[in-house]
C-alpha cells in the first residue's frame, strides 16, 4: 500500500476591487499530477499592471470614485433645490406684493366713503361725498359662480368619465382634443355669443321656469332677460372644458389594477367607477372644480357683456339685473376719478380675499379626502 502525500493548498491573494468590478482569486487544490480549479483565474491585465494582489498607482480608488459621484450629484441637487426654493419664495413675495398694493391703493377711498363698504348696495364713488359698497356686486359674483358650478361640474365629470371609461380609443382622442380646444377659446368670444345668441334664445326657457317653478322665489320674475341665470350658463360653458380636461387627466391616473380588481369581483362598469375611479380621483376633481370656480369668480368681459350692470341684490335669478365685482371694475375704470379707482381697487381686494379663502377651503377638503391608496399624488 503506497503512501499518499496530503493535498497541498495553494492560496492566492485576496480579491481587489477596480471601481465596480471585483477580480476574484480563489483556492486551487492540487494532488499529484491532477489539478482541479475551484474558481476562475484572474485576468492577465492584472499581471501586467503589477504584482498580483496590488493595484496600479493610476487606478482610482473606490473612495475617490464615490467622492466624485457624490460631488456631481450633490452639485446638481443643490442647484435644483435652490431654483425651486427661489420659485416658491418668489411666488409668496408676488402674492404679498399684490395684497400690499391693493391695500395701499384702497385706503384713501375707504377713508372717504360715507357708506358701509360691505352693506351698501349703491355704487357712487365719483360723487361728493362718495358712497359705495360691494354688497350687490359680491352677491352677484357668488350667485353667478354658484350657478356655473352647479351646471358645469357634473357635466364635466361625466365627460371625463365617458372619455376615460366608455368611449373607444379613437373617439376618446377626438373628444379630448375638442375639450382642450374649447378651453383655449377667449372669454370675449363666449361673452359675445352669450349676448347675441344665448340670451335671446333663453327667454323661452326662463318663461317656462317661471311658469313651472314660479312658486320658488329664485325662479319668479316679472320679466326675463339678461339675468343671473344667463350669466351663470355662459360661465358654466367657459369653465366646463377646464374642469373636464383636468378631471380626465386625473381619471387616467387610476391604476388598472384597481379597475380590474373591481371588475374581477363582478362589479358593473358603474360600480367599478363608483368604487375604484371616483374615490381615487376625488381630490383631483375637487381641485379642478376649485380652479374652475376661481375662473368663474374672476371672469370679466363675458359677464360684463351679458349682465345689465345694475347694483341691486335680488333673489329673483330670472330678472334682468345684477352685476359682479370683476365686471364692475371693467365697466367703471375708464370714467372713475381718483376715489373711484380706489373704490374699484378696494372691491378687487375683496375678490382677492374671497378667492384665497375659497382656495384654502379647497385645500383643506382635498387634504381630508386623501384616504384612498395613491390619491395623495
Amino acid at each position: 500500500m503506497g503512501h499518499h502525500a496530503p493535498p497541498r493548498v495553494r492560496r492566492y491573494p485576496a480579491p481587489r476591487r477596480l471601481g465596480d468590478t471585483q477580480l476574484t482569486h480563489g483556492i486551487q487544490l492540487t494532488h499529484g499530477t491532477k489539478e482541479r480549479t475551484m474558481t476562475t483565474e484572474p485576468d492577465s491585465s492584472a499581471d501586467d499592471a503589477g504584482p498580483r494582489g496590488t493595484a496600479s498607482a493610476t487606478d482610482p480608488t473606490p473612495a475617490q470614485l464615490v467622492t466624485t459621484s457624490k460631488a456631481k450629484i450633490g452639485a446638481a441637487d443643490l442647484i435644483f433645490k435652490n431654483l425651486t426654493r427661489t420659485a416658491g419664495i418668489g411666488l409668496l413675495v408676488l402674492i404679498a406684493a399684490i395684497a400690499l398694493f391693493l391695500v395701499l391703493r384702497a385706503t384713501d377711498a375707504l377713508s372717504a366713503n360715507t357708506g358701509n363698504f360691505f352693506g351698501t348696495q349703491e355704487w357712487f364713488p365719483n360723487q361728493t361725498p362718495p358712497k359705495f359698497g360691494v354688497a350687490a356686486t359680491l352677491f352677484g359674483t357668488i350667485v353667478t359662480a354658484a350657478i356655473a358650478m352647479i351646471i358645469a361640474v357634473p357635466v364635466a365629470v361625466g365627460i371625463a368619465l365617458f372619455i376615460t371609461v366608455y368611449a373607444p380609443r379613437q373617439l376618446a382622442s377626438v373628444l379630448g382634443y375638442v375639450v382642450d380646444l374649447l378651453a383655449a377659446v377667449p372669454s370675449v368670444v363666449y361673452g359675445l355669443w352669450g349676448l347675441i345668441v344665448l340670451a335671446p334664445h333663453m327667454k323661452g326657457t326662463q318663461l317656462w321656469l317661471n311658469d313651472v317653478l314660479g312658486w320658488i322665489p329664485l325662479f319668479s320674475a316679472d320679466a326675463v332677460g339678461r339675468s343671473f341665470l344667463v350669466a351663470g350658463v355662459v360661465l358654466a360653458i367657459m369653465i366646463l372644458p377646464i374642469v373636464a380636461a383636468l378631471s380626465r387627466e386625473v381619471f387616467l391616473q387610476v391604476p388598472n389594477a384597481h379597475r380590474e380588481a373591481a371588475l374581477a369581483l363582478g362589479a358593473t362598469r358603474w360600480e367599478m367607477i363608483r368604487t375604484a375611479v371616483l374615490p381615487y380621483g376625488r381630490p383631483g376633481v375637487i381641485s379642478a372644480s376649485m380652479l374652475g370656480l376661481g375662473r368663474a369668480m374672476g371672469e370679466t368681459i363675458a359677464v360684463a357683456l351679458v349682465l345689465p350692470a345694475s347694483f341691486k341684490i335680488s333673489v329673483h335669478w330670472l330678472e334682468p339685473a345684477g352685476n359682479t365685482i370683476a365686471a364692475n371694475v371693467a365697466n367703471g375704470w375708464g370714467e372713475a376719478n381718483e376715489i373711484g379707482r380706489g373704490a374699484l381697487i378696494a372691491s378687487g381686494l375683496v375678490l382677492f380675499i374671497v378667492t384665497m379663502v375659497v382656495n384654502m377651503i379647497a385645500r383643506a377638503i382635498v387634504a381630508r379626502r386623501r384616504d384612498f391608496s395613491g390619491s395623495s399624488a
